[in-house]
């Protein structure tokens, strides 16, 4: 199939901007069937949809390929969800339908509203807006509805992900009885087909998503992690693609923002994307991934909706989706256009259950493959290095004089070796992993000792988890009796009703000394035993349970919440109501529900 059936003004258009013949979703919604129909469509974000939905509605604009001048009413309505997308939409129709003359006006957010509602005054045939702007014109009586012959919702699914719907109904239901409504969305949940029934009718389907749900120009992957190693797995994804431009993906702008700052202190040209950036912050950043002054993006799932980056080909799922549509929806990043995209999932030990679940529900076949390692991304950097060196360039005649300078006095495999080095000395250092394997990571954890804690000795504290016992009650508590830092004490393990910490075998003796003398003190606190203990914490609860059997249930105890006053782990217990001072089972759980 070709444009040659189109009017001649979208054919010039479409020529000038190099296309030869339709997309699979472009030539869907020119079929006859399709003509002059309220049409739900599935089809990736990339896949050429806004050019598609600009064809689709030409009838209710176009009258033989001349604009239709009889009303100076908006003709087309298009929603988008976030400010980017809207723009983006807007000049992908400013020259398709400019040999034509049609004008079009864009209402988003942060531009300012007072000439938005000049430009709608001014008559343009064609209103692009995002759904809280729109609506805003609309009550405002700015925006008039009622000549309106075509409606089309771009990313439907994600308006109604962000909480638009109030805002889409209110819009929908000022347009008059007989237009067209084109609904586009990636995924198809029960709330878009609940909003397809309500407000279309004899609706055309057109599906042009896989049935496994996954974008067939997106490789899928996904690597187990020890917990404490996903940042250097992020690290070493990063180094071994280096691609022109990468998105990572985290669950809350306070993860955006410690991610952000890590890879900034690697070396990484990056950029952040959350609620907690403004409008303008958001505008440079995507401007910098645009001129490519960065390469790499850390964002939040709402931050970065509507997003379309063109040279977007690695997409990390640094913490893991909460579901199967935000997976696909994170991943439709990239991939688009026909282009090649991978999508990586980081994915901790413990949580890799529910990630072959949510994988196997979603029908997307993932590779599971170990992080990059160094000597891996080391064999990268060479191939990358040589194909950059051996491309041919033209050179001027002052780099060939600077040349042969070098050469009279630096021999050419010294010259070679110094470009080599100066090219490494810009890359970030890839990171050593632990082996892809529990057994390995357990291993490895052992052999790992912070500097001066390869030798320690384990003490014990009377006080555990029922005493409400935390590190930041316990640390200060240490220093103070020991006569210690916080960096001289190790790890800590709280149990139920005692807690068991290291200290090198080299203060052991102080620590033990200054104990002594503090725990004369009056307070509760100083008078608490802390004891030198001859096996672990872990040989010791198995000492326990040998001469005592299993222990008593635990009682239900809620814990403190941030926003209440924190209270000491020491204090005693006095009995009273709903309190039997000791005994399991005293207190009666609280009802569920």
């Amino acid at each position: 199939m070709t444009f040659s059936n189109l009017v001649p003004s979208l054919g010039e258009a479409l020529a000038e901007r190099g296309y030869a013949e339709p997309t699979p979703v472009q030539a869907a919604v020119l079929q006859s069937e399709a003509l002059g129909r309220d049409l739900v469509v599935s089809a990736q974000t990339g896949s050429g949809k806004t050019v598609a939905f600009g064809l689709a509605i030409a009838g209710e604009l176009l009258t033989d390929g001349e604009n239709q001048p009889n009303s100076q009413l908006p003709r087309a309505l298009v929603i988008a969800p976030t400010r980017e997308l809207a723009m983006q939409v807007s000049r992908e129709l400013s020259w398709l339908y400019g040999k034509a003359g049609l004008r079009i006006a864009t209402c988003v957010g942060g531009m300012d509203p007072s000439k938005e509602r000049r430009t709608l005054r001014s008559g343009p045939a064609i209103v692009v807006g995002t759904p809280g702007r729109l609506r805003d014109h609309l009550e405002r009586g700015a925006l008039d509805l009622s000549a309106l012959a075509a409606v089309v919702l771009d990313e439907a699914d994600e308006m109604l992900d962000m909480g638009f719907r109030e805002d889409l109904e209110e819009i929908l239901d000022a347009t008059p009885d007989g237009r067209r409504t084109l609904l586009f969305s990636a995924t198809m949940p029960r709330p878009i087909v609940a909003l397809a029934k309500r407000y279309q009718t004899d609706a055309l389907r057109i599906s042009l998503v896989g049935e496994d749900r996954g974008h067939g120009d997106i490789e899928y992957q996904a690597m187990t992690v020890s917990p404490s190693e996903i940042e250097n797995a992020v690290v070493n994804l990063l180094r071994f693609h280096e691609a022109e431009t990468a998105i990572l993906f985290c669950a809350t702008r306070d993860n955006v923002r410690h991610l952000h700052a890590t890879l900034q202190e690697r070396g990484f040209a990056v950029v952040a994307l959350s609620g907690e950036h403004s409008q303008s912050e958001r505008n440079q950043a995507l401007q910098a991934l645009r001129d490519r002054r960065v390469r790499v993006c850390v964002a939040t799932d709402v931050a970065a909706r509507g997003i379309d980056l063109p040279t977007l080909s690695l997409v990390v799922h640094v913490e893991i989706p909460r579901d199967a549509e935000t997976l696909q929806h994170r991943s439709g990043r990239t991939g688009r256009a026909g282009k090649k995209g991978t999508a990586v999932l980081i994915v901790p030990y413990p949580r890799r259950r529910r990630v072959e679940t949510m994988l196997r529900s979603a029908k997307i076949n993932a590779s599971w493959i170990d992080v990059p390692s160094p000597e891996a991304i080391r064999v990268k950097d060479r191939e990358r290095l040589m194909a950059m060196l051996l491309a041919p360039v033209d050179y001027d005649d002052e780099d060939r004089a600077l040349a042969r300078q070098l050469m009279e006095q630096r021999s050419a495999e010294d010259i070679a070796a110094a470009l080599v080095h100066a090219h490494r000395q810009t890359m970030p250092q890839p990171e050593e992993m632990i082996a892809n394997t529990p057994e390995a990571q357990r291993a490895a954890q052992k052999e790992r000792h912070r500097p001066g804690f390869e030798d320690t000795v384990w003490f014990r504290i009377a006080v555990g988890r029922n005493h409400n016992a935390e590190p930041r009650w316990i640390l200060p508590l240490l220093c103070r009796r020991g006569h210690i830092t916080r960096n001289e004490i190790g790890a800590i393990r709280i149990a139920r009703d005692e807690t068991h910490f290291q200290i090198p075998r080299t203060i052991a003796d102080k620590f033990s000394d200054a104990l002594q003398r503090t725990g004369r003190e009056e307070s509760d606190e100083d008078r608490v035993l802390i004891e030198p203990s001859e096996s672990g914490p872990r040989e010791q609860a198995r000492d326990n349970r040998k001469r005592n059997g299993p222990g008593p249930r635990e009682r239900y105890k809620p814990r403190p919440t941030h926003d209440a006053p924190p209270r000491g782990p020491f204090k005693g217990r006095k009995k009273g109501p709903g309190n039997t001072g000791g005994k399991p089972g005293g207190r009666k759980r609280p009802k569920k529900g």
